[in-house]
């Protein structure tokens, strides 16, 4: 294992050091460009890139076609090391509204074979349902996903914010590889009791949002116009004076990464590097510059005052207003 790899868990893949979250690439964060987003998926892979994140309901099926394309366009050698992580199970309207939850095991089953023709591969490396369903118990999901694998539909079970009860039971269901939950230096509710739960049975943390949306690289300024597409345009965290707020905590960021002569972004996400071998980032990047900065973020070494440093910059809960707005997070086992 290099410095640049790390394993899923104690059951699942080795993966490199950071992976590539595509959402973005489809939707809720304003207008997309498709030639970039795949030149991007392109450049990630020839960077070493393994691990790429989609959910079936990203722009309803576009971002796995998205992907999917990327896949077969890129160079032999490439193709095959790339692992595809999907979240299924959001239900969604032609308007985009958000419906639910649907984990119950035929639903599972028809999720992955769409997933998989819009892929087109013949297996999915880590299928996990985006949140849990409150009708389902999470042992008939997992269950599901458990004969997915049998079949070879599916490499690895994974689970998505949810919290240490739920993740205890999924895994006397099946080996679980990793949980996909959002941790970054203003997020970090994790380290409360999930983070210790998956270190105790050896599950994974695929870390997302370790940018938090934009909001902590260093990019986003007090007076960005956002669309109305745009998730920001309506996230706690990115309105009035929580943004205001907010975006102190980065100019005190800012100082540090000016100090070590690197960027704010690549500070905040080595920071998530620096907080175990058992965590893999997730960037959002959609262009070519980002990932180019984000895997930056892989030779940055923050030192014992280093780290003291940021935390006195960006205490835990130093952050203004919730992750996502109220009706969201109610969905999230993990908050």
């Amino acid at each position: 294992m290099t410095k640049h790899t790390r394993t899923l868990g104690t059951t699942g893949p080795q993966v490199f050091a950071l992976g590539l979250g595509c959402m973005g690439m489809s939707a809720l964060y304003g207008d997309t460009d498709r030639a970039e987003s795949i030149a991007t998926i392109h450049a990630a892979l020839e960077a070493g890139v393994t691990l790429l994140d989609t959910g079936d309901f990203y722009g309803m099926g576009h971002n796995e076609l998205l992907i999917g394309e990327a896949l077969r366009t890129a160079p032999a050698a490439r193709r095959e090391q790339a692992l595809v992580s999907v979240k299924f199970g959001a239900l969604r309207g032609p308007d985009g509204d958000w419906a639910g939850y649907d984990g119950r095991p035929a639903a599972v089953k028809n999720f992955a074979a769409y997933s998989l023709q819009r892929l087109g591969v013949d297996h999915i490396d880590v299928y996990r349902i985006a949140r849990l369903d409150p009708d389902v118990p999470i042992e008939e999901t997992v269950g599901a996903i458990a004969e997915l694998i049998e079949k070879g539909y599916v490499r690895h079970v994974g689970l998505s914010e949810v919290g240490a009860e739920t993740i205890r039971r999924a895994a006397a269901t099946a080996p679980v590889a990793d949980l996909q939950i959002e941790y970054s230096l203003i997020s970090r509710g994790i380290e409360e009791s999930v983070l210790g739960t998956t270190r105790e049975l050896g599950i994974g943390i695929t870390a997302y949002g370790v940018l938090s949306r934009g909001l902590i690289s260093g990019h986003f300024s007090g007076d960005r116009q956002l669309a109305a597409s745009d998730f920001r345009a309506y996230s706690p965290r990115f309105q009035g004076d929580n943004l205001r707020h907010n975006l102190g905590l980065v100019e005190a960021l800012r100082e540090i990464a000016e100090q070590k002569g690197v960027s704010v972004a690549q500070v905040a996400i080595a920071w998530v590097l620096s907080r175990g071998e058992d965590i893999v980032p997730l960037v959002g990047a959609r262009t070519r510059e980002r990932l180019a900065e984000s895997l930056g973020a892989l030779d940055v070494t923050l030192t014992e005052a280093d780290l003291t440093a940021i935390e006195a910059a960006v205490p835990a809960d130093a952050a203004a207003g919730d992750r996502y707005p109220t009706a969201m997070m109610s969905h999230l086992g993990s908050k």
